[in-house]
Formats: structure tokens, C-alpha cells, sequence
């Protein structure tokens, strides 16, 4: 077994393909054997590819967008999609069928003070026709800051991702009235990245292997059976509420079976981010992009 180190930028759920990866067996499978860890508070997960303590990454095409901007040639470059969709969901103190994205005008919404989590959430708005503008936000530092936060009775509304939500709603404490990437649609949110000599190796191309295969897993078996395999990392989280996310996940769409970051959902990130003003240009997708490695 050849060890491959992988860093999430944040653990969640939504990253439910590259956990399944290991935990569906498919790297060991293609002789890897996996090693994972999250990236520090407010650090970011190319660090490690720069220091050679990671292999593969999860981040997001913003990323390059970001050096881009300063002039620099990114350090890494994205190979292949996780999600094809935004995966935060909004939830309220009460069950609301007759949501409408016009109630967040005037609330309180405990939300992310930066980052891609705002920047798209902003476009959700615009695109749901409201005024980010006349939200009163509560930003606590952290996903587990804000879940605490609003379990305190603060805010009306929150920002999250799975499963956090579905555990919200399983404790009573919250439920869910909307999903941020019905209102964006289909775009570049989360991605695999790695440094361009990484990808010519043989461990890529048996990294890629296995990510073929955990791509259809995630779509043809039952959320009860991915959740099940997921479960010794989220030790405190339900099986049936994991199960719930997972599900949601599978119905939004945004673990799409093709593994390549399309021009489509990639030109949809740059829309995003020239509405947010976080563009200098419209940068050209092999700038950021690359075909993932041939398995």
C-alpha cells in the first residue's frame, strides 16, 4: 500500500465523495492507503500541497481566483469536481412550508462572515430577488460557533451545511425551510486540487481510478448504506440524520457521476464572483483548471 495524504478545507457531509472514497474501500482498492486531516482555523488546505504534506486537497475554484487576482500563478490546480452544487441549507425556528426568501429581510441570520459560504449566499439572494442588504447578520467564528449559537436562541434563521440541519431538526431545534443551490443552480462549488506534477504520477492516475468508481457509488447505492460506512467520522451524529443528509445531497444533484470540472458550472463560479466584485478578469479555465489524470 502506497500512503496518500488528503486535507479537507472543511469536514463536512457535503464532502460525502472523497469520505466515501475511504470509507467505500475505493483508494485501498487502487493500493493506497488514505490519510486525512483538516486543515487549521483559518489557514488554507494548498498550504499543505506547497509543503508537501498533502497529495490531494479539497478547496474550491475561488482559490485561484484569489492569486489570480494578486498577480500569481496558482500554486495548485483543479482537477476534478466534489460538488456541482452550493450544499448550505437555511433553517428556521419553525416548520414553514410557505417559506419565502423575502421573510430573511429584517431577520437575524446566523451566517458565515466571509468567504465562498457568503459570496454565494449573497448571489442566492440576488437571485431570489431580496436585499442582502436588510439581513441583520450574526457571524460567529466557525460552523460549530454558529450551530451552538443558534441552538442558544440566537438569530431567526441559520446558514448551514448537512448535517448539521438535519440534526437541528432531528433535536427539535430547527428545520429547514430552504436550500441555498436551488437558487444559485449548478456551478464549480467544491473541488480537488493538487500541484501539476502530482497529477503526472502513477498515484494520480490510481487516485482517479477510485474516484471514478466512488463518483457512481455515491448515485446508485441507498443513503442508508453510504451513511453506515460514513459513520466512524461522525461520531456525533445520528446514522438515520447522516442518512437524511446524505439523501438530500443525492436529490440536489451535486455529486453529479462525470468527475471533470465542466466549463458550464465553472463560467457559473466566475458569474458569482464578478457579481461579488472579486474578479479582475474573467480568467481563462485552464488558468485554474486541468482534465483530470487518465486512470
Amino acid at each position: 500500500m502506497e500512503k496518500i495524504n488528503i486535507q479537507f478545507t472543511l469536514f463536512s457531509a457535503f464532502y460525502s465523495p472523497l469520505i466515501s472514497a475511504m470509507s467505500g474501500g475505493f483508494l485501498k482498492a487502487e493500493g493506497l492507503d488514505p490519510a486525512w486531516s483538516v486543515a487549521p482555523p483559518g489557514a488554507s488546505a494548498l498550504t499543505a500541497l506547497e509543503n508537501g504534506t498533502a497529495h490531494v486537497v479539497q478547496s474550491a475554484l475561488s482559490q485561484g481566483f484569489t492569486s489570480l487576482n494578486k498577480g500569481e500563478t496558482p500554486a495548485a490546480v483543479h482537477f476534478a469536481q466534489i460538488n456541482e452544487m452550493d450544499g448550505f441549507f437555511l433553517s428556521g425556528r419553525t416548520p414553514d412550508p410557505e417559506f419565502t426568501w423575502k421573510k430573511l429581510e429584517g431577520a437575524e441570520v446566523v451566517m458565515f462572515k466571509g468567504g465562498q459560504p457568503l459570496d454565494m449566499f449573497k448571489y442566492a439572494c440576488h437571485k431570489a430577488g431580496i436585499d442582502f442588504s436588510k439581513l441583520k447578520p450574526i457571524c460567529p467564528a466557525g460552523a460549530d460557533a454558529m450551530d451552538k449559537a443558534f441552538r442558544q436562541g440566537e438569530g431567526q434563521y441559520v446558514q448551514q451545511q448537512g448535517p448539521y440541519p438535519q440534526q437541528l431538526q432531528a433535536d427539535g431545534v430547527g428545520h429547514i425551510v430552504a436550500q441555498v443551490g436551488k437558487q444559485i443552480g449548478p456551478c464549480g462549488f467544491s473541488s480537488l486540487a493538487a500541484t501539476r506534477d502530482w497529477l503526472k504520477t502513477d498515484m494520480a492516475k490510481a487516485f482517479m481510478r477510485a474516484w471514478r468508481k466512488t463518483r457512481i457509488y455515491m448515485n446508485e447505492t441507498p443513503a442508508g448504506e453510504i451513511a453506515k460506512a460514513e459513520k466512524p467520522y461522525f461520531a456525533n451524529v445520528d446514522e438515520r440524520v447522516l442518512a437524511e443528509c446524505i439523501t438530500s445531497y443525492q436529490q440536489l444533484g451535486c455529486w453529479t457521476p462525470h468527475v471533470e470540472i465542466t466549463q458550464a458550472a465553472y463560467e457559473k463560479t466566475l458569474d458569482i464572483y464578478e457579481y461579488n466584485g472579486l474578479l479582475k478578469r474573467r480568467y481563462r479555465y485552464d488558468e485554474v483548471c486541468a482534465a483530470p489524470p487518465a486512470g
